[in-house]
């Protein structure tokens, strides 16, 4: 690495505008003395203008730094790629609103022209990073002039670095794990100073969380992480984002240092001070709305500087006063402030440009946000120690008080002793009249508990277990799709780094994933894990309908797609069909019914399971078995109908077939529960469950479901 550096830092000196990239193991950073600079205060020029304007001027920062500027800059050098690749150029710097490349052979034939800017949604990008990445075009061997313009309301200060895609994606997942870091940890300090406030509803915690969280979008924003994963169809957000979370987040901090500091009763004319700041950021924000970007952003910059260094001072003036909480403060400000110094003098290469100085201000923020919790905590136990002191003063008044009535007590007793003793015994006796008749009431209430239990466990104890199979039975079809992804995309990664033409890597792929259905994969890792989520959700509402004792049911009815709920389940038992078993559907066009889809979903599965069961006692291991699933609409309902071609029944066994615990399956195989709770779901839904059976010949489940469910 110091030996690409070395060559390319002596190529820009050796004569300027010249880069030679020698090494393509790493990203490697240009030189800011390397490149010539045209400034288009205008905004008008055209690229071929600017291509040949003689009135470029050296660069003469190794990181190029245009400060607040309105102006469009044209940022050109010659580029020889020396490697065997060709490289990316990584623009550092996600603030910048506006930039296009144009790469011209050394004869000036444009070869190359891309643009990449924030008015634009996001993922239209050509490549998926925050930063500006742009193609060179630069074969290996060959020389090109490249011609690079930014545009800004914010402060233009940004390497440019050259590397591969691998080492401009891999650059890309380091920064955003760390930043990935600083959320999770902006999101843990929320989270429990909202607990700390829910718990002693002291608004300073709330505050607090406003200012932490307003604090991580500001962060997040000055990074565009925020444009490419929460708002990337929005340009407008993302152009306005650095100026209004940056205000928000000042006028947070006031707020809370207001509240914490107590400004307007320990310093109150200072006080004033800070609320004069707040409407500096509500006009720089109404600036910014306007259109007018770049001088809001300049008056946020300065407002902030300014606001900083006042509540500093503050904060100083009341631990004068020897207010404890403004100790913390002031040193978790101080550090904050020192973390917001080095990010800055790493753009003037005061100190090294490097991941520890561009994450300087997210350090110094993670750093200041813990001090100012602890700061809180401490305030709490101020509190505390100060209401501990007026509890003792109250209860050494309690005290004397009682002391007092003690003595008066005593005298009134000896006066009134022989008057109560019949009361007392009378009382005595009611009282153990009354203990007895609670006594017997909750000997009562506890038999009809265990009654109600004893039910509750006889109509559940088969229900209960199949949401359980509904998600287990869902983990191996899953497993093995997702194998087959995991499989298919390794082998597209494979074509993708190959160098073959992109026509020949574009066939080769659409022929892997014809190969492995992807389409189908996809619909059916939807059915399982919809299916794993509908069962684990009735395993809840079961343990619910246990814990109080009362009824099994879920909160509320919601309007489902029938024809959905059959797939899903059909994909469960996917498994149990064996490649033996045929499955024909035959859907109608229904309208969406208001029930309780879990339970619908149940009574389907012990009706398609108990069809499989019988198919397979009749084929045993030959093919031929067919469940069909049929639904169709008449008026005001639905109907369902799930036929199978399995031994079927005689009349003696269909009287009995909804009846608990009834079962024609051998020892271990089932418990007989699961068409009496199915009976009794369809009952609760208004509707009817009928069945059409001959011995030998197969079973229909008929089911009818009102459209709109009548509470009767």
């Amino acid at each position: 690495m110091k030996l690409a550096i070395l060559l390319i830092f002596s190529a820009g000196i050796s004569y300027a505008g010249r880069v030679d990239y020698a090494t393509s193991d790493q990203l490697v950073t240009i030189p800011g003395t390397s490149m010539s600079v045209l400034e288009d205060a205008t905004n008008t020029l055209s690229y071929q203008q600017a291509f040949s304007s003689t009135a470029y001027k050296p660069v003469t920062s190794k990181i190029p730094n245009f400060a607040l500027s309105n102006s469009a800059f044209w940022i050109k050098f010659e580029l020889k790629n020396n490697t065997s690749e060709t490289p990316l150029l990584l623009v550092e710097q996600p603030l910048i609103d506006e930039g296009d490349i144009y790469v011209f052979s050394q004869d000036g034939k444009l070869l190359l022209k891309e643009s990449v800017d924030k008015h634009k949604p996001f993922y239209e990008r050509k490549y998926n990073d925050r930063n500006y990445v742009f193609s060179t075009g630069a074969q290996p061997g060959n020389t090109v002039e490249i011609l690079l313009r930014v545009k800004s309301a914010a402060q233009l200060v940004f390497p440019v670095r050259l590397g591969t895609e691998t080492q401009v994606v891999s650059n890309s997942y380091q920064k955003e794990l760390l930043m990935a870091i600083f959320t999770g940890i902006i999101l843990v300090m929320s989270f429990y100073n909202l607990f700390v406030y829910f718990s002693v509803r002291d608004r300073s915690y709330l505050l607090y969380v406003v200012y932490i969280i307003t604090v991580g979008l500001t962060q997040t924003t000055l990074q565009s992480f925020t444009f490419k994963y929460l708002w990337p169809n929005s340009p407008w957000l993302a152009l306005q984002g650095p100026t209004l979370f940056s205000c928000l987040g000042a006028m947070a901090a006031i707020e809370f240092i207001k509240n914490f500091l107590r400004t307007k009763e320990q310093v109150r004319k200072l006080h004033y001070g800070l609320i004069f700041f707040n409407g500096i950021f509500v006009f720089s924000i109404a600036l910014s709305l306007l259109g007018m970007r770049s001088i809001a952003f300049q008056v946020m910059q300065l407002n902030t500087a300014i606001a900083s260094l006042y509540s500093l001072f503050v904060s100083y003036v009341i631990y004068r006063r020897h207010y404890r909480p403004a100790g913390f403060f002031l040193l978790a400000w101080s550090l904050l402030l020192i973390g917001a110094v080095i990010f800055v003098l790493k753009d003037y290469d005061i100190v090294p440009y490097n991941t520890a100085s561009t994450f300087a201000l997210q350090i110094a923020s993670v750093i200041e946000i813990v001090l100012l919790s602890f700061a809180l905590a401490d305030k709490i136990n101020i509190f505390r120690k100060e209401k501990e002191e007026s509890q003792a003063q109250a209860m050494g008044a309690l005290e004397e008080n009682a002391r007092i009535v003690r003595e008066q007590n005593i005298i009134l007793e000896a006066k009134v002793t022989e008057r109560t003793q019949e009361l007392r015994q009378s009382n005595d006796d009611l009282s153990k009249a009354i203990s007895d008749l609670k006594e017997a009431e909750m000997q009562l209430v506890e038999s009809e508990k265990m009654a109600s239990l004893g039910q509750l466990t006889a109509g559940i104890a088969h229900e209960i277990n199949n949401p359980i199979n509904f998600v287990t039975s869902n983990v191996k079809p899953l497993k093995r799709d997702v194998d087959m992804v995991i499989t298919m995309l390794n082998e597209i990664e494979t074509i993708t780094l190959n160098d073959e033409p992109v026509e020949e890597k574009k066939k080769k792929i659409d022929d892997l994933k014809q190969e492995y259905d992807f389409d189908y994969l996809k619909t059916e890792i939807d059915y399982l894990l919809n299916g794993i989520n509908e069962g684990s959700s009735r395993t809840a509402e079961i343990v619910k309908g246990l814990r109080i004792f009362s009824r099994l049911d879920e909160d509320d009815l919601k309007k489902a797609n029938i024809n959905e709920g059959l797939d899903s389940t059909l994909v469960i038992v996917n498994n149990q069909l064996d490649n033996r078993i045929e499955v024909a559907k035959h859907y109608g066009d229904l309208p969406l019914v208001e029930c309780f889809p879990g339970k619908l979903n149940q009574v389907f599965l012990n009706i398609m399971t108990n069809g499989l069961y019988a198919i397979k006692e009749r084929f045993k291991e030959a093919k031929g078995g067919l469940l069909t699933v049929s639904t169709s609409a008449n008026g005001d309902s639905v109907t369902v109908r799930i036929k199978d071609n399995g031994t079927g029944m005689d009349e003696a066994t269909k009287k009995k077939l909804f009846e608990p615990f009834f079962t024609t399956k051998d020892v271990g195989e089932g418990t007989g529960l699961g068409l009496s709770i199915a009976y009794n779901t369809i009952a609760k839904h208004n509707g009817t469950i009928n069945v059409n059976s001959a011995l030998g010949e197969g079973t229909e489940f008929i089911i009818e479901l009102p459209i709109i469910h009548q509470t009767l």
